[in-house]
């Protein structure tokens, strides 16, 4: 996982901010806003999960499929992980 490494301070950088936004969340509902407040606060939490789904994935990808070195059939297996990691994260 060289690329998690790499980009080690910019993932725990948007992993804080999720904390946070999840924080300010569990705050809105416990303090009873207004329903369109925790909708867009829960929409930002999504939005950022995303964010850095697409970075790792982005690594991943670069490191582990197109990456100068692996056979075909590595390729493959990797293909393979990656479409059934996606599978389970869009149900």
């Amino acid at each position: 996982m060289a690329h998690t490494l790499k980009n080690k301070k910019s993932l725990l950088t948007r992993v804080r901010k999720i904390k946070g936004q999840a924080g300010a969340l569990e705050t809105a509902l416990e303090q009873e806003k207004d329903c369109l407040a925790i909708l867009q606060q829960i929409a930002a939490v999504r939005g950022a999960v995303n964010g850095l789904m697409a970075e790792v994935m982005e690594g991943h990808i670069r490191e582990h499929l197109v990456a100068d070195g692996l056979s075909v059939q590595e390729r493959q297996e990797e293909a393979d992980k990656v479409a059934a990691l996606l599978r389970s994260y869009l149900k």
